[in-house]
Protein backbone atom coordinates (compact mmCIF):
# COMPACT_ATOMS: atom_id res chain seq x y z
CA UNK A 1 0.00 0.00 0.00
CA UNK A 2 3.21 2.50 0.21
CA UNK A 3 3.68 2.18 -3.01
CA UNK A 4 -0.05 3.09 -3.81
CA UNK A 5 0.61 6.01 -1.56
CA UNK A 6 3.54 7.07 -2.67
CA UNK A 7 2.22 7.46 -6.25
CA UNK A 8 -0.92 9.02 -5.34
CA UNK A 9 1.21 12.22 -3.45
CA UNK A 10 3.20 12.20 -6.62
CA UNK A 11 0.72 12.92 -8.55
CA UNK A 12 -0.87 15.31 -6.09
CA UNK A 13 2.28 17.47 -6.36
CA UNK A 14 2.77 17.54 -10.04
CA UNK A 15 -1.05 17.12 -11.58
CA UNK A 16 0.23 17.67 -15.12
CA UNK A 17 2.86 15.17 -15.13
CA UNK A 18 2.53 12.20 -17.97
CA UNK A 19 2.07 8.95 -16.86
CA UNK A 20 3.15 5.84 -19.51
CA UNK A 21 1.30 2.61 -19.64
CA UNK A 22 2.39 -0.64 -21.58
CA UNK A 23 0.33 0.19 -24.67
CA UNK A 24 2.76 3.41 -24.69
CA UNK A 25 5.90 1.03 -24.69
CA UNK A 26 4.28 -1.09 -27.42
CA UNK A 27 3.95 1.80 -29.62
CA UNK A 28 6.10 1.93 -33.07
CA UNK A 29 8.23 4.39 -33.37
CA UNK A 30 7.42 6.48 -36.75
CA UNK A 31 3.66 5.81 -35.98
CA UNK A 32 1.59 8.78 -35.71
CA UNK A 33 -0.50 8.37 -32.64
CA UNK A 34 -4.38 10.41 -33.13
CA UNK A 35 -4.71 11.51 -29.54
CA UNK A 36 -8.33 12.34 -28.09
CA UNK A 37 -8.83 15.60 -26.58
CA UNK A 38 -11.41 15.98 -23.74
CA UNK A 39 -13.60 17.56 -25.88
CA UNK A 40 -14.07 13.84 -27.49
CA UNK A 41 -12.20 16.02 -31.00
CA UNK A 42 -10.08 13.77 -33.37
CA UNK A 43 -6.64 14.86 -34.67
CA UNK A 44 -6.07 16.71 -38.28
CA UNK A 45 -6.48 13.59 -40.50
CA UNK A 46 -9.89 13.44 -39.60
CA UNK A 47 -10.39 17.35 -40.37
CA UNK A 48 -9.28 16.43 -43.65
CA UNK A 49 -11.11 13.36 -44.41
CA UNK A 50 -14.44 15.49 -43.68
CA UNK A 51 -13.37 18.46 -45.47
CA UNK A 52 -13.30 15.98 -48.70
CA UNK A 53 -16.07 14.40 -47.75
CA UNK A 54 -17.92 17.65 -48.03
CA UNK A 55 -16.06 18.66 -50.95
CA UNK A 56 -17.63 15.52 -52.68
CA UNK A 57 -21.15 15.93 -51.32
CA UNK A 58 -21.28 19.20 -52.55
CA UNK A 59 -20.43 18.66 -55.73
CA UNK A 60 -22.88 15.87 -55.82
CA UNK A 61 -25.31 18.31 -54.76
CA UNK A 62 -24.66 20.93 -57.45
CA UNK A 63 -27.52 21.04 -60.06
CA UNK A 64 -26.91 19.88 -63.95
CA UNK A 65 -28.20 23.07 -66.22
CA UNK A 66 -31.05 21.83 -67.68
CA UNK A 67 -30.95 21.54 -71.54
CA UNK A 68 -33.34 24.95 -71.95
CA UNK A 69 -29.95 26.63 -70.37
CA UNK A 70 -26.76 28.20 -72.03
CA UNK A 71 -24.57 26.88 -70.04
CA UNK A 72 -25.92 23.66 -70.82
CA UNK A 73 -24.66 23.97 -74.12
CA UNK A 74 -21.32 25.45 -73.42
CA UNK A 75 -20.15 22.66 -72.77
CA UNK A 76 -20.53 21.74 -76.45
CA UNK A 77 -17.87 24.08 -77.87
CA UNK A 78 -15.73 23.74 -75.25
CA UNK A 79 -12.87 22.61 -77.55
CA UNK A 80 -9.36 23.49 -78.46
CA UNK A 81 -7.86 23.84 -81.98
CA UNK A 82 -5.47 20.91 -81.61
CA UNK A 83 -8.86 18.77 -80.77
CA UNK A 84 -10.97 19.63 -83.62
CA UNK A 85 -8.27 19.28 -86.35
CA UNK A 86 -7.25 15.73 -84.86
CA UNK A 87 -10.99 15.09 -85.46
CA UNK A 88 -10.76 16.28 -88.67
CA UNK A 89 -7.78 13.81 -89.35
CA UNK A 90 -9.62 11.80 -88.21
CA UNK A 91 -12.37 11.76 -90.51
CA UNK A 92 -10.13 12.57 -93.92
CA UNK A 93 -8.28 9.22 -92.81
CA UNK A 94 -10.65 6.48 -92.36
CA UNK A 95 -9.61 2.62 -91.85
CA UNK A 96 -11.19 -0.50 -90.27
CA UNK A 97 -10.73 -0.80 -86.70
CA UNK A 98 -9.93 2.43 -86.05
CA UNK A 99 -13.03 4.04 -84.07
CA UNK A 100 -14.14 7.58 -84.67
CA UNK A 101 -16.01 7.82 -81.33
CA UNK A 102 -13.18 6.03 -79.44
CA UNK A 103 -10.16 7.42 -80.72
CA UNK A 104 -11.26 11.21 -81.30
CA UNK A 105 -14.40 12.02 -79.84
CA UNK A 106 -13.32 9.96 -76.09
CA UNK A 107 -17.11 10.31 -75.39
CA UNK A 108 -16.50 14.39 -75.02
CA UNK A 109 -18.70 15.09 -78.15
CA UNK A 110 -18.30 18.95 -79.42
CA UNK A 111 -20.78 21.08 -82.14
CA UNK A 112 -18.21 23.82 -82.87
CA UNK A 113 -16.24 21.51 -85.38
CA UNK A 114 -19.86 20.28 -87.13
CA UNK A 115 -21.55 23.99 -86.86
CA UNK A 116 -18.78 25.48 -88.74
CA UNK A 117 -17.98 22.76 -91.28
CA UNK A 118 -21.83 22.97 -92.29
CA UNK A 119 -21.24 26.71 -92.69
CA UNK A 120 -18.33 26.38 -94.46
CA UNK A 121 -19.61 24.04 -96.81
CA UNK A 122 -22.79 25.78 -97.17
CA UNK A 123 -20.88 29.09 -98.18
CA UNK A 124 -18.54 27.48 -100.34
CA UNK A 125 -21.42 25.65 -102.65
CA UNK A 126 -22.96 28.71 -102.88
CA UNK A 127 -20.23 30.86 -103.94
CA UNK A 128 -18.69 28.21 -106.19
CA UNK A 129 -21.87 27.43 -107.90
CA UNK A 130 -21.85 31.89 -108.76
CA UNK A 131 -17.98 31.33 -110.11
CA UNK A 132 -18.95 28.41 -112.44
CA UNK A 133 -21.62 31.00 -114.48
CA UNK A 134 -18.93 33.66 -114.11
CA UNK A 135 -16.02 31.81 -115.87
CA UNK A 136 -18.61 30.01 -118.16
CA UNK A 137 -19.32 33.76 -119.33
CA UNK A 138 -15.24 34.90 -119.84
CA UNK A 139 -15.37 31.83 -121.93
CA UNK A 140 -18.41 32.40 -124.05
CA UNK A 141 -19.55 35.70 -124.41
CA UNK A 142 -23.20 34.76 -125.60
CA UNK A 143 -23.72 33.39 -121.74
CA UNK A 144 -25.73 36.24 -119.68
CA UNK A 145 -24.96 35.87 -115.62
CA UNK A 146 -26.96 36.96 -113.19
CA UNK A 147 -26.29 36.73 -109.60
CA UNK A 148 -27.92 33.85 -107.67
CA UNK A 149 -28.23 34.52 -104.06
CA UNK A 150 -31.00 32.11 -103.51
CA UNK A 151 -28.35 29.42 -103.54
CA UNK A 152 -26.73 30.30 -99.86
CA UNK A 153 -30.23 29.71 -99.01
CA UNK A 154 -30.97 26.78 -100.19
CA UNK A 155 -27.21 25.10 -99.72
CA UNK A 156 -27.84 26.18 -96.05
CA UNK A 157 -31.03 24.49 -95.43
CA UNK A 158 -30.33 21.27 -97.23
CA UNK A 159 -26.48 20.81 -95.32
CA UNK A 160 -27.91 21.79 -91.93
CA UNK A 161 -31.02 19.50 -92.63
CA UNK A 162 -29.17 16.72 -93.56
CA UNK A 163 -26.18 16.88 -90.70
CA UNK A 164 -29.04 17.25 -88.24
CA UNK A 165 -32.06 15.18 -88.94
CA UNK A 166 -29.98 11.91 -90.85
CA UNK A 167 -28.71 11.91 -87.72
CA UNK A 168 -31.85 11.99 -85.78
CA UNK A 169 -33.34 9.07 -87.74
CA UNK A 170 -30.47 7.43 -87.14
CA UNK A 171 -30.25 7.75 -83.76
CA UNK A 172 -33.99 6.65 -83.13
CA UNK A 173 -33.90 3.32 -85.03
CA UNK A 174 -30.82 2.60 -83.18
CA UNK A 175 -32.45 2.98 -79.53
CA UNK A 176 -35.65 1.18 -81.06
CA UNK A 177 -33.13 -1.39 -81.93
CA UNK A 178 -30.96 -1.26 -78.72
CA UNK A 179 -34.15 -3.29 -77.23
CA UNK A 180 -35.03 -5.65 -79.66
CA UNK A 181 -31.32 -6.40 -79.03
CA UNK A 182 -30.24 -6.36 -76.00
CA UNK A 183 -26.14 -6.23 -76.38
CA UNK A 184 -26.53 -3.15 -78.86
CA UNK A 185 -25.54 0.14 -77.22
CA UNK A 186 -25.79 2.59 -79.72
CA UNK A 187 -24.15 6.09 -79.77
CA UNK A 188 -25.46 9.40 -78.20
CA UNK A 189 -27.40 12.15 -80.35
CA UNK A 190 -24.81 14.27 -79.88
CA UNK A 191 -22.40 11.81 -80.99
CA UNK A 192 -24.33 11.03 -83.76
CA UNK A 193 -24.44 14.61 -84.94
CA UNK A 194 -20.66 15.03 -84.36
CA UNK A 195 -19.80 11.74 -86.53
CA UNK A 196 -21.89 13.25 -89.36
CA UNK A 197 -20.37 17.00 -88.68
CA UNK A 198 -16.73 15.69 -89.44
CA UNK A 199 -17.87 13.28 -92.27
CA UNK A 200 -19.10 16.06 -94.60
CA UNK A 201 -15.40 18.10 -93.79
CA UNK A 202 -13.73 16.41 -97.27
CA UNK A 203 -16.49 17.87 -99.68
CA UNK A 204 -14.96 21.32 -99.09
CA UNK A 205 -12.08 20.97 -100.91
CA UNK A 206 -13.97 18.70 -103.13
CA UNK A 207 -16.18 21.90 -104.21
CA UNK A 208 -13.40 24.10 -104.42
CA UNK A 209 -11.61 21.50 -107.04
CA UNK A 210 -15.27 21.43 -108.86
CA UNK A 211 -14.07 24.71 -110.66
CA UNK A 212 -12.09 22.96 -112.67
CA UNK A 213 -13.91 22.57 -115.87
CA UNK A 214 -13.77 19.44 -116.97
CA UNK A 215 -16.75 16.64 -116.20
CA UNK A 216 -15.06 13.49 -115.58
CA UNK A 217 -12.01 14.94 -113.28
CA UNK A 218 -15.01 16.98 -111.18
CA UNK A 219 -16.98 13.22 -111.08
CA UNK A 220 -13.34 11.19 -110.02
CA UNK A 221 -13.25 14.10 -107.27
CA UNK A 222 -16.94 13.49 -106.30
CA UNK A 223 -16.58 9.57 -105.97
CA UNK A 224 -13.14 10.04 -103.80
CA UNK A 225 -14.59 12.24 -101.76
CA UNK A 226 -17.78 10.36 -101.29
CA UNK A 227 -15.48 7.34 -100.65
CA UNK A 228 -13.65 8.83 -97.70
CA UNK A 229 -16.52 10.44 -96.16
CA UNK A 230 -18.76 7.24 -96.58
CA UNK A 231 -16.26 4.76 -95.32
CA UNK A 232 -15.73 7.08 -92.26
CA UNK A 233 -19.29 6.63 -91.49
CA UNK A 234 -19.43 3.02 -92.20
CA UNK A 235 -16.35 2.07 -90.02
CA UNK A 236 -17.90 4.61 -87.08
CA UNK A 237 -20.89 2.79 -86.98
CA UNK A 238 -19.97 -0.98 -87.74
CA UNK A 239 -19.32 -1.50 -84.36
CA UNK A 240 -22.63 -0.57 -83.03
CA UNK A 241 -24.63 -2.58 -85.72
CA UNK A 242 -22.64 -5.54 -85.97
CA UNK A 243 -24.49 -7.30 -83.21
CA UNK A 244 -27.78 -6.88 -84.85
CA UNK A 245 -29.03 -9.10 -87.98
CA UNK A 246 -27.13 -9.28 -90.40
CA UNK A 247 -30.12 -8.50 -93.06
CA UNK A 248 -30.16 -4.99 -90.72
CA UNK A 249 -26.82 -4.24 -90.34
CA UNK A 250 -26.66 -4.12 -94.23
CA UNK A 251 -29.66 -2.40 -94.55
CA UNK A 252 -28.73 -0.09 -92.58
CA UNK A 253 -25.21 0.69 -93.40
CA UNK A 254 -26.78 0.78 -96.85
CA UNK A 255 -29.03 3.42 -96.20
CA UNK A 256 -26.54 5.38 -95.04
CA UNK A 257 -24.06 5.16 -98.12
CA UNK A 258 -27.03 6.21 -100.64
CA UNK A 259 -28.20 8.88 -98.65
CA UNK A 260 -24.58 9.91 -98.22
CA UNK A 261 -24.42 9.68 -102.08
CA UNK A 262 -27.60 11.66 -102.74
CA UNK A 263 -26.41 14.22 -100.88
CA UNK A 264 -23.19 14.75 -102.66
CA UNK A 265 -24.72 14.32 -106.62
CA UNK A 266 -27.72 16.47 -105.06
CA UNK A 267 -25.31 19.18 -104.61
CA UNK A 268 -23.06 18.44 -107.93
CA UNK A 269 -25.79 18.63 -110.25
CA UNK A 270 -27.92 21.52 -108.66
CA UNK A 271 -24.75 23.96 -107.77
CA UNK A 272 -22.76 23.08 -111.18
CA UNK A 273 -25.45 21.97 -113.50
CA UNK A 274 -25.46 22.67 -117.19
CA UNK A 275 -26.53 26.36 -118.37
CA UNK A 276 -30.28 26.80 -118.58
CA UNK A 277 -31.23 27.77 -122.21
CA UNK A 278 -32.65 31.40 -120.68
CA UNK A 279 -29.28 31.96 -119.76
CA UNK A 280 -27.66 31.68 -123.49
CA UNK A 281 -28.30 33.83 -126.47
CA UNK A 282 -30.72 32.92 -129.01
CA UNK A 283 -29.71 31.75 -131.82
CA UNK A 284 -29.75 33.44 -135.45
CA UNK A 285 -32.64 33.68 -136.91
CA UNK A 286 -30.96 34.18 -140.56
CA UNK A 287 -32.21 31.37 -142.85
CA UNK A 288 -29.62 29.22 -144.72
CA UNK A 289 -30.14 27.29 -147.87
CA UNK A 290 -28.18 24.26 -149.16
CA UNK A 291 -25.40 24.47 -150.66
CA UNK A 292 -26.43 22.50 -154.00
CA UNK A 293 -29.64 25.07 -154.38
CA UNK A 294 -29.11 28.21 -156.11
CA UNK A 295 -31.11 30.79 -155.22
CA UNK A 296 -33.58 32.15 -157.80
CA UNK A 297 -34.70 36.12 -158.93
CA UNK A 298 -37.85 35.34 -157.05
CA UNK A 299 -36.32 34.07 -153.87
CA UNK A 300 -33.87 36.91 -154.30
CA UNK A 301 -36.63 39.26 -154.50
CA UNK A 302 -38.57 37.48 -151.82
CA UNK A 303 -35.55 37.17 -149.25
CA UNK A 304 -35.04 41.16 -149.68
CA UNK A 305 -38.58 42.47 -149.61
CA UNK A 306 -38.83 40.30 -146.05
Amino acid sequence: MSKFEEATNLLAETPDAATTSKSDQLTPKGHVVVAVGSGGSYGVEEEVEEEGDKTALLQEEKPQPGFWTFSYYQSFFDVDTSQVLDRIKGSLLPWPGHNFVRYHLRNRPDLYGPFWICATLAFVLAVTGNLTLVLAQRRDPSVHYSPQFHKVTVAGITIYCYAWLVPLALWGFLRWRKGVRERMGPYTFLETVCIYGYSLFIFIPTVVLWLIPVPWLQWLFGALALTLSAAGLVFTLWPVVREDTRLVAAVLLSTVVVLHALLAMGCKLYFFQPLPPEHVAPPSQATSLPPNILPTPTMTRSMATS
